[in-house]
């Protein structure tokens, strides 16, 4: 009898799980990719709908379409999970399987009220609104608030505000506008290493965008945001990042660790519990210099290529043979058509090794050339 292989979210880890699988065991076992919306969304173009620059009906596929080729893709809530017999329950409906990837990424909420006064860009809704407001707009203060950490795509808070000073100098606002960043970060993608963190931070400032680094917010109302060092700020037009947490259906599990996350084995992504793997942003893992490895799609992408081939494996009767190495790159969109690019190893020691490319039309391409490929690959 087959194996079968339970893949639970299909993000950016499950996805390319459940088609890695599909390649390397064949019909030697079955594949069930559980996914709880029919929207599947690819994340890193929100911040091109936030400016006008998609539409949203370009940035997203019906998840149905992964099936096939030994790929069952079920649409539910996940209701339960018990890792320890690895077993998934959905619409009341229990599956078993013989292995387990969790790759439900994170549970975003919102908190302060900021669904109120403001728009999440983390969202097609709220992207879409935010842009609505954008194209009405006539000066005054836009800010991106970034009110808790961590947060998905490191980067993301400061491509918004250079896309959308793009768009503000281009209606020829730029003098009637002022644009602001608030984060509890010390600095821009600090896990990047200083000389990173530096270069997007002035990239950000030469723009003639504000930055407050370490401003917690504590309360959001109508046009007036407070922070803890009892700093109030006025706002004509707000963007936002959720609250990112452990999904729920996780916390009920022995799964939950005290780090608020799944802890793995940075190199196998194994769990504790045998035949089960955790991916992606759900995962906590620990980097030497003491801070977790950022929640980003592209570390998802190796994790799951990894666990996929290893996997395989197993149900081929052979001994798993890959490691993730902590490898990772990601564009940065500068706005006018620009972007950079940054990459390099986040488990080097003692610190990450990670070096940015000099920006240019180039990587604003090539992410556009990876949005087509990715729909076109997978869907």
């Amino acid at each position: 009898m087959g194996k079968t292989i339970l893949v639970l979210g299909a993000g950016t880890g499950g996805i390319i799980t459940a088609k890695e699988l599909s390649k390397q065991v064949g019909s030697t076992a079955k594949i069930i990719l559980i996914e709880k919306e029919e929207k599947n969304i690819f994340a890193p173009s929100l911040l091109w709908l936030m400016v006008g620059k998609r539409k949203p009906n370009q940035i997203f596929r019906n998840s149905r379409k992964i099936s096939g080729a030994g790929i069952e893709v079920v649409i539910g809530e996940i209701e339960k999970i018990n890792p320890e017999q690895i077993t998934v329950t959905v619409k009341g409906q229990e599956y078993k399987g013989d292995y387990m990837v969790i790759s439900l990424g994170v549970e975003q909420v919102t908190e302060h009220n900021l669904n109120n006064y403001g728009y999440d860009f983390y969202t097609i809704d709220g992207a879409t609104k935010f842009n609505e407001q954008l194209q009405n707009f006539k000066g005054g203060k836009i800010v991106v608030l970034v009110p808790s950490l961590p947060f998905k795509c490191p980067a993301a808070p400061y491509e918004a505000v250079m896309l959308i000073e793009s768009i503000i100098r281009k209606k020829g606002l730029n003098n009637k506008t002022e644009i602001s960043l608030y984060s509890p970060e010390p600095g821009p993608m600090g896990v990047a290493g200083k000389e990173l963190s530096g270069a997007v931070r002035q990239m950000v400032e030469m723009k003639g965008i504000k930055y407050y680094p370490e401003h917690q917010t504590t309360s959001v109302t109508d046009k007036l945001l407070t922070f803890s060092n009892e700093k109030t700020v006025e706002y004509n037009l707000l963007a936002y990042t959720p609250k990112h947490q452990c999904p729920s259906v996780i916390k009920e599990t022995a799964l939950f660790s005290k780090s608020g996350w799944i802890e793995v084995n940075r190199n196998t992504l194994e769990t504790k519990f045998s035949n089960v793997y955790a991916i992606g942003d759900i995962t906590s893992i620990p980097l030497e210099m003491g801070r977790p490895l950022p929640k980003a799609g592209v570390f998802a992408h190796y994790q799951a290529k990894t666990v996929a081939h290893n996997i395989a494996q197993k149900v081929s009767g052979m001994i798993p043979d890959k490691t993730f190495n902590g490898e990772g790159q990601c564009f940065l969109e500068l706005g006018d058509g620009k972007a950079g690019y940054a990459g390099g190893n986040f488990y080097g020691s003692p610190l990450p090794i990670v070096k940015m490319k000099k920006p240019g039309y180039l990587w604003h391409w090539s992410k556009v050339w990876f949005e087509k490929y990715w729909f076109f690959k997978y869907f």
